[in-house]
């Protein structure tokens, strides 16, 4: 089943992410990652996160692990919400602390180790196979029924979009 089918319950998406439930809550109310299958309308519904969501919740937590700002990541949020977050499993996030770049090749990430102070990088499409083996291991939910689904494999969407490339 296609990923774009199923969404990934709070819950989920926090064990996926290695994230708190609180911090979910608070990025979903303040607009830094909010579930892009199903909103909460209120007590008592349940937010449905899609496999993107959940890369760019780890994505998120990543950088708050190595000290960016919270509103430096809510910039680069936006920015990758702006591109509609194409092209995130080859993409490299780099930061000096201050700042997050996207660098799409080499020539850009060596641009920015010239300026001779301290960079470090999130490679997208690392934390993209981390949260497809954790996703692996929990349950999702069929968009259209409700069904809940164990032990998917969300790297067909990726395995799907190597293949379209390779024709």
């Amino acid at each position: 089943m296609a990923s774009e089918q199923i969404g990934y319950r709070g819950p989920t998406a926090c064990a996926a992410a290695g994230i708190t439930y609180r911090q979910l809550d608070y990025w979903a109310r303040t607009g830094l990652v909010e579930p892009s299958v199903r909103p909460a309308y209120g007590s008592g519904t349940q937010r449905l996160y899609s496999f993107r969501d959940v890369v760019v919740l780890k994505v998120v937590k990543r950088f708050l692990d190595t000290g960016v700002s919270l509103q430096n990541i809510r910039t680069a949020v936006q920015h990758l919400r702006e591109s509609g977050f194409r092209d995130l499993e080859r993409m490299t996030l780099m930061s000096d602390g201050a700042t997050v770049y996207e660098c799409t090749s080499p020539d850009e990430v060596h641009a920015l180790l010239q300026g001779g102070q301290g960079i470090f990088g999130i490679a997208v499409g690392v934390v993209w196979r981390d949260v497809e083996s954790a996703l692996s291991q929990l349950h999702g939910e069929r968009i259209d029924t409700g069904e809940t689904l164990v032990g998917l494999n969300p790297a067909d969407e990726l395995a799907r979009r190597r293949g379209n490339r390779a024709v």
